[in-house]
This record gives C-alpha cells, structure tokens and sequence, in this order.
C-alpha cells in the first residue's frame, strides 16, 4: 500500500453516522409507557381535581399499586427517591407502600405533582409519560453511537466474507485470544497483568488481527488519551509474531486532536476510516489465508 497523506485521510472523516433509530428509541417508550397503562389511567381521576390531597389519599388505600408510576411523572426511573428541605431528607419508596400516606401526600405536594394534576396544567398522563419517556430515552443516544461504529465495521467484515464465530468473533479479551490460539499476546498485557477486551478478531489461516473500533463526532481529552494508548498498543504489537493491530476510526471530533491521531498514524500502517471501508478495504487487508482481526 502507497504511503497516504494524513491530511487527505483525515478530511473523509464524517460528522456523523446516526442511522434512523439513533435518536429516539419509540418501542422502547411505548413498552415501558404500556407496562404501567393502567396504573396511568387510574391516576387520571386526578386531574382537575379540587380536593387533591383527600382524593389521592383515597385512590391509594384502594389501589396502592399506582404509587409505582410517581417516579416517571418527575422523570426519574428508580423506584426509591431522596427529597427533603434544608439538608433534612426522607427516602421514599414507590415500587411497594413503606411510607406513610402523609409522607406520599406532602411527597406530591412539595414536588409540584398536585399542582400539576389538580390545575389540570396536563389533560392525560399516558400522554404526558409517553413525553417524558421520550426526553429520557434521548440520554440514551451515547451508548446508541458507541455501537453504531461497531455495528458498521462488523457489516463489512461480513462482507468481506468472514462469518461470526467461524473466523472472526466479537468482544474477546486477551487472555482468550491467547488461549484459543495458543499467541504470546503479553507484550499487550503488561506480562498478562492487563486484561483487555477487542471489539472483534479476524482469524485467517496465517495471522490474527486484534482491532479497535470507534468514532467520536465531538472533540474533548478522550480523543487524545484514546490517540496515546492505541499508538502505544501499536508499538507493543510490533514484537508480537502472528498477530497485528488494526484500528477503524472516524468522526469529525478526530479534527480537535488532529496532532495526537497524527503520531498513530505514522506508527500504525493499519488505521482506516469508514471512507476507507467503503472503498474495500477489508478484502485488503483480512486477505483470506493470511490475517486475523480485531475491533475495539
């Protein structure tokens, strides 16, 4: 392969690989809101009430069960809440009636809960927790991205003709590498006193290919610390026999910390973007017969 020009590789980046489903996660929200559909429309009765407190009271001796569906109506998915004033706070328990009917009662109160189902400032739960499951499921894009990358590296794996748990496998440490194919892998380990885990392994007849996987649409010290260890994982696999390094990476935020990734990139020949991807890369470099890979 022709040396490449860093500059040139890293203005293919993108700023983004969000597919449809990467920002709001609807099944989800519907099934966590349809869980607790009952309860909701019990809860309704509330609304416009003008004698909250008592009314409230009342529906909790006869149906206790809807005390469960407090937390998601102030946005909050655990059934055990801390509140209090001025440094005094009280747990409260809503999967199962542990407080009293009082201290659920100044709970709603103090919260804003009566005065937002008595002044009728919404007109249906099930509708306003399908909202507030939607704004949480949002923090969830994070973990969603993270996968993305994964996910798009091991569809061209596959399509290079490598087949899941036959030659090429997914999340494995490294003392299991060394085990399934008996590889001195302790140049990467600090002498097997360091166990890490590759996204995805390569096997092919002659070489196994240990690879990193991520993409970083936004900047920070992250990308840096990520540039630093991989450079040095490169150094390391440099006196491993029948085994290299490989890292796919992308993503806008890399322009931020242009200098870090640079260094990798003159010490590791084996860094490829999605461009790279797209243009076959892997049938370059996982030629059958002779190599073995690995995403992270």
């Amino acid at each position: 392969m022709s040396k490449r020009d860093f500059h040139t590789w890293l203005s293919n980046f993108r700023y983004s690989i969000a597919d449809f489903g990467y920002y709001i996660d609807f099944n989800k929200v519907y099934n966590n809101v349809e869980s607790i559909k009952i309860e909701l429309n019990i809860l309704n009765s509330l609304i416009g009430s003008k004698n909250i407190e008592t009314d409230f009271e009342n529906l909790i001796k006869k149906y206790p069960e809807t005390l469960k569906c407090i937390p998601i109506l102030l946005a909050v998915r655990e059934y055990e809440i801390f509140a209090g004033e001025n440094g005094d706070v009280k747990l409260y328990t809503f999967n199962k009636q542990i407080n009293t009917i009082t201290d659920y009662k100044l709970f709603m109160k103090k919260t804003g809960l009566f005065d937002l189902l008595s002044n009728h400032i919404i007109n249906n739960l099930y509708d306003y927790v399908t909202g507030v499951e939607t704004g949480l499921d949002s923090n969830g894009r994070k973990n969603r991205g993270g996968h993305q990358m994964e996910d798009l590296v091991e569809s061209y794996i596959q399509k290079a003709g490598f087949k899941r748990d036959v030659n090429y496998f997914k999340e494995m440490y490294v003392s299991e590498v060394s085990r399934k194919w008996n590889i001195d892998l302790s140049a990467v380990s600090n002498q097997g006193k360091m166990e890490k885990r590759w996204d995805f392994v390569v096997k092919t007849d002659n070489c196994i290919y240990l690879i990193e996987t991520n993409f970083y649409g936004s900047g920070g010290s992250k990308l840096n610390e990520t540039a630093r260890s991989y450079k040095t994982i490169a150094t390391e696999m440099k006196n491993v026999k029948g085994a290299k390094f490989v890292w796919f990476t992308d993503g806008a935020g890399w322009k931020s910390a242009a200098r870090n990734l640079e260094e990798t990139f003159d010490v590791l020949d084996d860094i490829y973007s999605i461009n790279d991807m797209q243009n076959g890369i892997m049938k370059t470099v996982f030629k059958w017969g002779y190599i073995n890979a690995i995403f992270i």
